[in-house]
């Protein structure tokens, strides 16, 4: 069985839509920032971090996303007013969405990052209000969702990977088991 080291629904649900019954594990990092640290470099480290902090004979899957904007990071927005300020800031911009993976067995360990490109439509005062009302900024790097809710209106474009986007790239995901089961 495959353990999943993530408290994101959404990686729960795409685990279990390509192999079925999976174990939750949640795990507790740290995630600050290190100082001059790249977002590329902050989430692969905390999916490392979060995959060796579960020991099982299974295979682990962990991983961790951001935003990255003019080379600011946006993680989770703690109130809805840093969600609405994080939806103006990337209202009419392209930003990149880094997701870093880590995939181990006993003492086999695959990890890297997948990278996708988001463009948001120009998002008014009315657009923003509706979709932080629903909740679901609060949970999300960046404050939205691009697979729900009226996250879905607020993305005009993408280049890469849309389960990027969603927090795991789950196609990658499956092509790395199969590698680590293989070698």
């Amino acid at each position: 069985m495959i353990a999943l080291a993530s408290s994101s629904p959404r990686r729960k649900k795409l685990m279990e839509d390509l192999f079925g019954e999976i174990m939750i594990t949640h795990p507790k990092v740290d995630e600050s920032r290190i100082s001059g640290e790249s977002p590329k470099e902050m989430v692969k480290r905390l999916a490392m971090l979060k995959a060796h902090s579960i020991k099982s004979s299974s295979i682990v899957v962990a991983a961790d996303t951001v935003v990255e904007l003019e080379g600011k990071i946006f993680g989770k927005p703690s109130n809805v007013e840093e969600a609405k300020e994080m939806l103006r800031n990337l209202s009419g911009k392209w930003h990149t969405v880094h997701t870093g993976v880590c995939i181990k067995k006993e003492d086999k360990e695959i990890s890297f990052v997948s990278s996708t490109r988001v463009k948001f439509y120009d998002l008014d005062e009315e657009t923003i209000d509706m979709y932080v009302k629903t909740g679901s900024p609060l949970d999300k790097a960046g404050a939205y969702g691009i697979q729900e809710d009226l996250g879905m209106i607020l993305v005009e474009k993408i280049e890469g990977d849309f389960f990027t986007v969603v927090g795991l790239p789950i196609s990658r995901v499956w092509w790395e088991i199969k590698k680590l089961n293989v070698e």
